[in-house]
């Protein structure tokens, strides 16, 4: 099984491929109150890869983008950004999963001493207002 990530804005392309990921979690919540199906859903993803030091002789580390998403404003544009993930079985999409209007709700790193960088963890909603412009897609 692999895990691509493709988040792109507006002068922005970062790309993970199946070997810096490690886990990506799809939700879709609504009230727990509600006794009917309700208006006010959010569409989530987590995604969980590693960082690298280095790749292929290059420092490439596209987490570094992703914290520093994280740390814009929201009353800026560039806030919102295109998240589409593809997950692969045997080069089978098995979903593929686009948020077109995506933003940061938490980023975290952890570092390690013992083995590898470190690990970070991302979590982006779909737009509260746009939520029905979620794609899910695959076989």
């Amino acid at each position: 099984m692999g895990i691509r990530i493709s988040i792109t804005g507006a002068d922005t392309k970062i790309d993970f491929k199946e070997d810096n990921m490690i886990a990506c979690t799809f939700t879709t919540e609504t009230p727990n109150n509600v006794n009917a199906r309700s208006t006010d859903v959010s569409n989530t993803l987590v995604l969980k890869g590693k960082i690298f030091s280095a790749v292929g002789g290059e420092i490439k580390d596209d987490s570094l983008s992703l914290a520093k998403w994280s740390a814009i404003r929201a009353e800026s544009p560039d806030a919102y950004r295109n998240v589409a993930i593809t997950v692969l079985s045997t080069d089978k999409v098995v979903r593929k999963i686009t948020f077109p209007n995506a933003f940061v709700v938490d980023y975290k790193e952890d570092y390690f001493d013992t083995e590898g960088v470190g690990t970070f963890e991302l979590k982006v909603r779909q737009k509260k207002d746009k939520y029905e412009l979620t794609s899910i897609n695959g076989g």
